[in-house]
């Protein structure tokens, strides 16, 4: 076989795979109408997962979402903890997650005795907890919040002293944005953990006219040399209002397609190591349409931990 016939040959399966792209997807939304589904999709998703949502956002805008939908069925197309909070805020909804194995190693650094223990040992502080944590820890918490209200949420609890929880970076940006007492639990997103300055700095040489946009989750090296630190929401925010045409994004690598949609006029880049969460790109379109056909997987929470656990999740969402 000739150099050219291999390369035609790579086109048609290429082009093959696409078309059973576009069929899955097509399915997906005639079983999503005959089910009276929404699917909500995070913004580190697969593309053409997120091409198939009725919302796409971050864990804040979902939530939100999942607490005002009308629809019977939730499809959650992202980790575990986000189904729960789904499930959390409504209950009577059947809500989904495609793939049971996409968890979040962040989320599963707290424990709710640990967190209890700690709260035990510290009666004068507020417990704060971030999404990311299971609806155990929710439920032994004051209030939640997300990377995009962190420190909103933190400023409004009544109280001096917070037990953050647990992520150790949110923790440190949040301590530098808020007048109190932050104890931070010793949590950490691998895949923004694993974001350095080096790795800012490389992509800065190479994109010298671009500014960067940081999640908070990133280390305070990173966060540094951050023009822009945002929550995913807000990054489309800081690259629509930014004059910049180029971007270093600091956060997982997903994002740069909902980026890149919103602006298409200005070009996105990931720091000089492609940061990639594994658990997110588990799910495909595949595992979407199989879930809408079997209403399974589902991801319910137990009525004692689900109770409690909306008190934290109402608390912040009442905050606007």
């Amino acid at each position: 076989m000739t150099h050219r016939e291999t390369q035609v040959g790579q086109i048609d399966i290429i082009h093959e795979l696409l078309l059973d792209e576009a069929a899955i997807a097509e399915q997906v939304i005639k079983m999503k109408e005959e089910r009276n589904a929404v699917i909500l999709v995070h913004n580190y998703q697969r593309p053409e997962v997120q091409d198939i949502a009725d919302f796409t956002g971050d864990s804040l805008g979902l939530s939100r979402e999942a607490a005002r939908t009308e629809a019977e069925v939730i499809v959650f197309c992202g980790v575990h903890f986000m189904a729960e909070t789904a499930f959390i805020l409504s209950p009577d909804k059947t809500v989904l997650l495609p793939e049971m194995r996409a968890g979040c190693p962040m989320a599963d650094m707290a424990d709710a005795a640990d967190v209890a223990r700690a709260r035990d040992e510290n009666p004068d502080a507020m417990v704060v907890s971030y999404v990311n944590t299971s609806a155990a820890v929710k439920a032994v918490s004051d209030y939640c919040c997300t990377s995009a209200n962190a420190v909103q949420v933190t400023r409004a609890v009544a109280s001096d002293r917070v037990l953050f929880v647990p992520d150790k970076n949110l923790a440190a940006y949040v301590a530098s944005q808020v007048d109190k007492e932050i104890i931070a639990w010793g949590g950490f997103c691998p895949t923004h953990e694993n974001i350095t300055a080096q790795h800012i700095e490389l992509a800065k040489i190479e994109h010298p006219q671009a500014e960067v946009i940081a999640h908070p989750e990133c280390r305070a090296e990173v966060l540094a040399l951050a023009d822009h630190i945002r929550s995913t929401s807000g990054m489309l925010d800081a690259a629509l209002e930014s004059p910049a045409t180029e971007f270093i994004v600091a956060t997982e690598s997903g994002m740069l397609y909902p980026l890149a949609n919103a602006a298409p006029e200005k070009s996105f880049f990931s720091p000089a190591a492609e940061p990639l969460c594994p658990n997110m790109k588990l799910t495909t379109l595949s595992k979407v349409l199989w879930a809408l056909q079997t209403l399974e997987p589902r991801v319910t929470v137990p009525e004692e931990i689900r109770v409690r656990a909306l008190g934290a999740v109402e608390r912040m969402l009442a905050l606007g």
